[in-house]
């Protein structure tokens, strides 16, 4: 019996909101792994806002790619993992790109209140950086027996 996630049920997984675990090969040999907030749309791609400049920023300029894991809080437990390539990396538009990931998380006023907080006039730039999915990994426990017994 497959865990996997059909490429529709995956899709829409990722899309729903979780915090994302960015990571990203450094040049030792290891990870740089971080929790993030990201934005996604099926068939689309993985969007995420960081710092000009910042570890995250360094390394996606030399790895041109990153990879992003979610998963659910509650049993039974599923997860999505997808990899792949930078597809661009631009300015942050404040209302484009930055107000609406806050949104995702937080309701528009704390939301709001966030974004102005984190962009400041002579503040560090904010880059948007894009990955389009290439490689995908997906668990969906629900689909385990023990699970359908108990109406999960």
């Amino acid at each position: 019996m497959s865990l996997a996630m059909t490429k529709k049920d995956r899709e829409t997984f990722l899309a729903d909101v979780h915090v994302g675990v960015l990571s990203i090969a450094r040049d030792d040999g290891g990870t740089f792994t971080v929790p993030i907030w990201y934005d996604y749309e099926p068939g689309g791609e993985v969007v995420v806002v960081m710092g000009r400049g910042s570890k995250k920023d360094q390394l996606i300029q030399k790895t041109g790619r990153y990879s992003m894991c979610v998963q659910s809080e509650t049993a039974p437990y599923k997860y999505v993992s997808a990899e792949g390539p930078v597809s661009s990396v631009a300015d942050c538009d404040v209302d484009r790109d930055l107000r609406p990931i806050a949104r995702r998380y937080l309701e528009a006023k704390l939301a709001d209140g966030y974004v102005d907080a984190m962009i400041q006039p002579g503040g560090d730039p904010v880059i948007v950086v894009r990955m389009r999915p290439e490689r995908w990994s997906t668990v969906d426990y629900a689909k385990m027996d023990f699970w359908k017994e108990r109406g999960a």
